[in-house]
């Protein structure tokens, strides 16, 4: 620093800064502020979306009624703030009785239907794997081969069943839950859900090729059609394909039909749902908001439909 003229008085800013307590001298201690402990000094956390295995559990102790915005929060529906509102909003019945009082309780085997839904408090499970080559898509195999249950074994303690099928050699994202109703809509063509398979095929195919695919080619069970094909950036005999339809062998029997044959094939997206950084073979849990945007899309209950 350059010495002051004489004569010259020292600035403002130049007499905080010599005058002001170096924070990191030993003899010299932070000030401590009200409520700062260790605890205090932690870094806030984001809330992150709740795992669907850290629902609320319902539990009827002794056959004990539990309060009915409980039971439904328990099923994953909601809150229970948001299920009171239901309750007042006249959505919510009871063995077939509208049910408006708050604090309201249920007892076991009673019939509670929300917005024309039964709903349990039983923990739904959905399991999204990255299936690895020479899996069977069932529960079971007569000629004892592997399966997708075995691939996901200890995962849960409840009984799941895959969404849909992939062949034995095709790789990629699979869904697996015990929740019927969802897997039933996910699955009906009428929803129109977007599946997204990496093809790598025999050869480059040509634009003529790709226009076939886009504006659809003729097989034995009618015209098929691809929602969107793109080239792969980097691998000149690799596309991702996209088809709302979901027929046995599709996408191979597509490729097939333009004159090319597939080699791999991996379905990298389903509902929305991505498999990311997920390695082959492994699997995890969906988050709860994950989950609440597969029941949007299938029009199931979520807080969008009934409007919370």
């Amino acid at each position: 620093m350059k010495p002051d003229k004489p004569g010259r008085r020292p600035s403002k800013k130049q007499n905080r800064r010599e005058s002001a307590p170096k924070p990191d001298s030993e003899d010299q201690p932070k000030p401590r502020r009200r409520g700062d402990s260790k605890a205090g000094r932690r870094k806030k956390r984001t809330h992150d979306p709740v795992p669907e295995s850290k629902k609320t559990e319902v539990r009827f102790e002794k056959d004990e009624p539990v309060r009915l915005n409980k039971y439904i929060a328990a099923a994953g529906v909601c809150s229970r703030r948001e299920a009171d509102q239901l309750i007042s909003g006249g959505k919510v019945s009871v063995d077939g009785e509208l049910v408006t009082e708050m604090g309201f309780k249920v007892k076991p085997r009673q019939k509670v239907v929300v917005d024309g839904h039964e709903v349990q408090p039983e923990e739904f499970v959905y399991i999204l794997l990255n299936k690895p080559k020479n899996t069977i898509t069932t529960t079971s195999d007569e000629k004892d081969r592997t399966t997708v249950i075995d691939v996901i074994e200890n995962a849960t303690g409840k009984r799941v069943y895959p969404v849909g099928r992939l062949d034995r050699n095709t790789t990629g994202l699979l869904l697996l839950t015990n929740d019927g109703e969802l897997a039933h809509r996910l699955m009906h063509p009428s929803y129109k859900i977007r599946k997204v398979y990496q093809v790598e095929t025999d050869q480059i195919l040509t634009d003529d090729q790709l226009t076939q695919l886009r504006n659809g080619v003729t097989l034995e069970d009618g015209l098929a059609r691809a929602y969107k094909v793109d080239r792969h950036q980097t691998l000149a005999n690799v596309v991702r394909m996209s088809i709302i339809e979901g027929r046995n062998h599709q996408v191979k029997r597509m490729i097939s039909a333009i004159g090319a044959e597939v080699m791999s094939l991996k379905r990298v997206i389903y509902a929305g749902l991505t498999i990311g950084d997920l390695r082959n073979g492994k699997w995890r849990n969906l988050t709860r908001n994950e989950v609440f945007e597969l029941r949007q899309l299938t029009k199931l209950l979520d807080k969008k439909s009934l409007k919370l």
